[in-house]
């Protein structure tokens, strides 16, 4: 018999309230009647968009409310889904839903296109005329921004009809790895079976016993050997379509169209490879350390994952969670810490693990509601991390809603991991600061520094592989299995340097379903960079004005572009240095580690 409770089993006050968006179906689906009449109806303004300042400004006015109808419908059917994976009702709201959208996308294509045949004065002409239009500026400018890469209304659809053909290559990888490969199964340490799969075998390889974790390790990757033809036909498809729509639209490279669509210049992506591989020298020490711990010869691929405190988490409820996160956002200023405690009464939260509910965590919401975040809280200070991490988030898209117009009212994902990583960096600080508990304290900073790794290291180095990637399709190289191999295997000895880098490693690219969504992950990286050099400005005492920078920052949602609002918060991701200062924190974090050790 399962411990997992269903649903109703769970006390009200640890679930999210979803009659902020809707009391019941049947509400839903009136507003689902009227997302489909403004859909239809924003074709009355297909080729007009131009004609005259009241036109525009009721197009973008129309459009928007589409935009709202449509986000709330969605918001609500994915999140009942989510409550429960087997209520096939709600997977059914939900399909419909992506379809909706899907339809609203479309529709609302030609605006931006119209918009593109203007030129800057004669935006400005329209803006004076009617001085509604003002709010868009920063939109108009986007727009404009892209013209030059921008093809004919023709080709434009013509190459969005071939979007599912050139998502193939993602589909494909999803099915074939979700659906189609099957993980053999092994015995635990207490003699009991258990099948791998995606989704356990991060959590197999910080098993205690070590010769389980490499019995794990080998046979999830002989595995991948199995299908190694397939994924690489797979990611070399990918890549070439990368590298084939950014000559489409008259880039010189698949990763300088990815990051114009945020304005942010290669030279970002660039600095952020080489300050990191300027400083391996602190993941050095951190695996080193590592082995020190584990008390082995030699750190072997499956030790990789294993905590520096090789016991289990000191249970922190949920009561306790929210103490603490509330506590350590204190030097955000009174405000945003009675906001955030404001948020957690008001149920934005859906606590705890039931039967069907959706794995993992998430922040969600829409323009027109509350913030909403998904949680499997587990009594641990993962789950506590967790808690602050989407806290972070849910309180930027808050403060965005509240200051920004609908146009404005979200966030580029090179920002969205900035205010998540803030709360969690707060988080550590606070509970070293305050924290007697000795084991409590090994397991906040073995936490932190595992975030580190994860997301300043090894997401700079998938960035890194990416890069090399397409630059061999760019050159009109054949990008093969063994090429793979070989490029992902040398940078695994780069990076992993004191620890014994095997063949099998070589292809972890196969799992990395990030590669599919080429230059998306150095965000994280850039991110976690910003966040720490953030708090490090808000913790000086001599930089009074950093907690203020901040707020402005989480109120500013889209008004301007990423590297302008991070700047505006006194952090420049054009330069080195708050990737140094996040490396100094690691550092901090790993020596104080070793001083309790």
């Amino acid at each position: 018999m399962s411990s997992v409770p269903e649903r109703g089993e769970i006390d009200e006050r640890y679930k999210w309230d979803t009659d902020d968006l809707f009391v019941d179906d049947s509400e839903w689906e009136e507003s689902y009647e009227t997302a489909e009449s403004l859909i239809e109806e924003l074709d009355e303004y297909e080729g007009r968009v131009t004609e005259d300042a009241e036109t525009l400004l009721s197009a973008l006015h129309h459009a928007e409310r589409m935009m709202r109808a449509v986000s709330n419908v969605a918001a609500y059917a994915r999140m009942k889904s989510d409550e429960d994976t087997r209520n096939q009702q709600y997977q059914a709201l939900s399909a419909r839903t992506q379809s909706l959208a899907a339809d609203a996308s479309s529709t609302a294509g030609f605006i931006e296109p119209e918009l593109q045949t203007l030129t800057p004065e004669e935006i400005e002409e329209l803006i004076e005329a009617e001085p509604q239009l003002e709010q868009y500026e920063q939109y108009f400018d986007d727009v404009l921004r892209m013209k030059p890469h921008t093809r004919s209304t023709t080709i434009e659809r013509l190459l969005a009809d071939f979007s599912e053909v050139t998502n193939a290559p993602s589909e494909i990888y999803s099915m074939l790895t979700n659906a189609d490969m099957e993980f053999p199964a092994v015995e635990e340490p207490d003699g009991n079976a258990v099948r791998i799969t995606l989704s356990n075998f991060t959590t197999l390889q910080k098993t205690p016993d070590r010769a389980f974790r490499k019995e794990v390790y080998e046979a999830f990757y002989d595995e991948w050997a199995s299908v190694r033809n397939a994924i690489g036909a797979a990611h070399k498809k990918s890549v070439t379509a990368d590298v084939k729509q950014a000559r489409a639209h008259d880039y010189e490279t698949a990763r300088e169209a990815a990051l114009d669509g945020t304005n942010v210049p290669t030279t970002v992506y660039d600095t952020l490879v080489e300050t990191v591989n300027d400083n391996l020298g602190v993941l050095h020490d951190h695996l080193e350390l590592k082995r020190d711990v584990l008390d082995l010869d030699e750190l072997g691929m499956w030790d990789v994952y294993m905590s520096l405190t090789g016991n289990e988490s000191p249970t922190v409820s949920y009561e306790e969670a929210t103490t603490h996160v509330t506590e350590a956002v204190a030097p955000l200023g009174e405000e945003y810490q009675s906001r955030l405690a404001a948020g957690l009464d008001d149920r934005w939260v859906d606590v705890y693990e039931n039967a069907g509910k959706r794995s993992g965590a998430y922040s969600s919401g829409t323009y027109d509601t509350q913030p909403y975040i998904l949680m499997n809280y587990q009594d641990d200070v993962s789950s506590l991390f967790t808690l602050a991490h989407e806290l972070g988030h849910s309180m930027h898209s808050q403060l965005t809603k509240e200051a920004q117009p609908y146009v404005y009212g979200d966030y580029e994902i090179f920002v969205a991991e900035v205010a998540s990583t803030v709360n969690e960096t707060l988080l550590t600080h606070h509970l070293l600061e305050t924290v007697e508990d000795e084991q409590l304290r090994r397991h906040v900073l073995d936490e932190y520094l595992e975030r580190f790794r994860s997301t300043l290291l090894r997401q700079t180095m998938f960035a890194e592989f990416e890069q090399k990637t397409h630059e061999i399709v760019e050159d009109g190289g054949a990008l093969t299995p063994d090429r793979l191999d070989e490029l992902y295997g040398g940078l695994k000895r780069t990076y992993l340097e004191p620890a014994a880098v095997d063949d099998r490693i070589a292809k972890e690219w196969m799992r990395i379903p990030h590669f599919y969504n080429a230059f998306y992950v150095y965000q994280y990286s850039t991110g976690i960079s910003a966040a720490v050099a953030i708090v490090d400005r808000i913790l000086d005492e001599d930089d009074p004005d950093a907690a203020k920078q901040y707020r402005q920052f989480l109120r500013s949602g889209s008004s301007e572009y990423p590297l302008e609002l991070l700047q505006n918060a006194g952090v420049d991701m054009r330069r080195p240095e708050p990737i140094e200062v996040a490396f100094s924190t690691y550092e901090e974090y790993l020596d104080a580690f070793e001083r309790l050790s």
